[in-house]
């Protein structure tokens, strides 16, 4: 039986436009296509737009536009129109070209990944006209786009009366709800998708260091590593990029026989989120090491010259053999497997813990229990374990919108303060450490595996060396610093007779031992 396309809807009734037809953009439009809704297409270049409609018209209800005047007049009331063309420049083009043709009320969207700065702009810039600006975080690459990915939209809450049904009914689905809801005011969602491509980065930079040291340690090979890696996406690790993982290390070289891996010139890609992440959590005060740490690893594989000349020139200091014989393998490979799901958890710690530095900063209202649950399915980073981190924040609840910078009542200061996760680290510890110091042994780099163990590390420390470092901050440049016995804040005179001064720059009269007091007993 052949497909038919349905005849085209009248003018003035679809339900959302879409202008930008390249991969992403077309699938989102024929996702909304599938699940009911007519949409009208826009692209600057007519014949991708044909094509689409020809290809796929008997999806559902399409109609196909030449220009944006056409396209905004073949919309219903309120109007939305979807962008998703390349961030930055581009993405203001258009909205330049749609304000125009738009009415007080109707909504445009930015489901790109742009900087959520941009997005702040923007959403203030339309709000003079009238408009709503919506920055929708969208994951899940081209597949999920189709099939439902996970939706992160900000704006303004009214907008999402009528946007927010449209964007859940092509939304991946856990357990009956879609992976999307407001997430807050202007640039918020665009920062979340943003937090959630850091996390993916660490992720994925502590899932190669596993792979590195099981085949530079312990000798695993490619194809067995697939089945250790099939094997651990049966346990706490489920995850689609542990899934993947297995397939990609299975995979053989259809031209040389060798395993794929191996043929994949090792320099890493990179969008710009993960840098974005790092950088913006700088911004806010942040420790988001492990995701700074898997950006800085990307940009060290692209250092392709100096990198062979590193090779000629510095020295191991260590043997090239593995140094796990065959009996310790099996109890390496678990150990690996430990250090990797507690350096994941310290991955998503720093991520949501920035998410509230973050609400801090921009007045956002963020729940991180429902941004959690958008994560379960459709996107990149979904996991078991986001279930579990879901529950640690009290459950999804779309309706709760803390203070900003606050976290919901009962809701832990650190997601390694959650009891099943303090727990899960107690026990992988010891192996964490001995892997790290495996990797330290054998010369493998394991900075995110290693940051993570720092980071958890600093975090339970009963004192920090910043004590130090204040000293010396107040011995060059006066900057004075507090003390533990009393209150404000103090200054040496280091270059006088080193008396000490308060923030006024009185001296500070130490207070007499009492008679019999042991300090006046060490004094002597």
């Amino acid at each position: 039986m052949t497909a038919t396309t349905p005849a085209a809807p009248a003018p003035g009734t679809a339900d959302i436009g879409v202008t930008g037809l390249a991969v992403m953009g077309a699938n989102l439009a024929r996702n909304f296509a599938r699940r009911g809704h007519t949409v009208a297409l826009h692209n600057r270049s007519r014949a991708r737009t044909d094509a689409l409609v020809a290809e796929h018209g008997h999806e559902g209800a399409f109609i196909a536009t030449e220009t944006l005047e056409e396209l905004v007049a073949s919309l219903a009331v309120p109007r939305r129109v979807l962008i998703m063309v390349k961030a930055g420049a581009p993405v203001d083009g258009v909205i330049d070209q749609l304000v125009p043709l738009l009415e007080p009320g109707d909504i445009v969207i930015d489901a790109g990944n742009s900087h959520y700065e941009d997005t702040r702009r923007r959403e203030a810039a339309l709000a003079e006209r009238g408009l709503h600006f919506v920055g929708v975080g969208v994951s899940g690459g081209e597949e999920g786009a189709l099939n439902g990915p996970a939706i992160m939209p900000g704006g303004p809450k009214e907008s999402y009366a009528a946007l927010g049904p449209l964007l859940e009914s092509i939304a991946a689905q856990y357990d009956g709800e879609p992976c999307c809801a407001w997430i807050g005011t202007d640039g918020a969602g665009h920062y979340v998708k943003m937090v959630h491509n850091g996390i993916e980065y660490a992720d994925m930079q502590v899932i190669g260091e596993a792979y590195d040291l099981l085949r530079r340690v312990a000798g695993i090979e490619p194809a067995e590593q697939a089945e250790v890696f099939s094997a651990w996406n049966q346990t706490d690790l489920a995850s689609y990029l542990i899934e993947i993982t297995a397939e990609v290390l299975q995979q053989v070289d259809a031209a040389t026989g060798r395993p794929l891996v191996d043929v994949i010139v090792d320099e890493a890609g990179q969008k710009g989120t993960g840098r974005w992440t790092a950088i913006s959590g700088l911004d806010v005060g942040a420790p988001v090491a492990a995701i700074a740490e898997s950006v800085f690893a990307r940009s060290l594989s692209s250092q392709t010259a100096v990198r062979e000349e590193a090779r000629r020139t510095l020295a191991a200091g260590v043997t090239d053999a593995p140094v796990v014989d065959a009996q310790g393998r099996d109890a390496f490979v678990e150990d690996v497997r430990q250090a990797l799901f507690a350096s994941k958890l310290v991955a998503y710690a720093q991520g949501l813990d920035m998410l509230t530095a973050a609400a801090q900063e921009y007045g956002w209202s963020l729940d991180l229990g429902t941004i959690a649950s958008l994560w379960r399915d459709g996107c990149i980073i979904r996991a078991d374990l986001l279930d579990v981190i879901m529950r640690a924040f009290g459950g999804r609840d779309t309706e709760r919108h803390p203070e900003p910078g606050a976290r919901a009542e009962g809701q832990p200061a650190n997601l390694l303060f959650a009891p099943e996760f303090t727990r899960a680290i107690a026990e992988a510890l010891p192996a964490w450490r001995r892997v790290v110091a495996a990797a330290v042994a054998a010369g493998v780099p394991v900075p995110v595996f290693s940051s993570a163990l720092a980071y958890y590390d600093g975090l339970r420390a009963d004192r920090l060396p910043a004590a130090l470092i204040q000293g010396q901050r107040d011995f060059f440049g006066a900057h004075t610093y507090r003390r533990t016995d009393r209150d404000g804040s103090f200054h040496t005179l280091w270059s006088d007779d080193r008396t000490e001064v308060d923030g006024d720059g009185t001296p500070v009269v130490m207070p007499q031992p009492a008679e019999g007091d042991p300090t006046e007993e060490t004094a002597r």
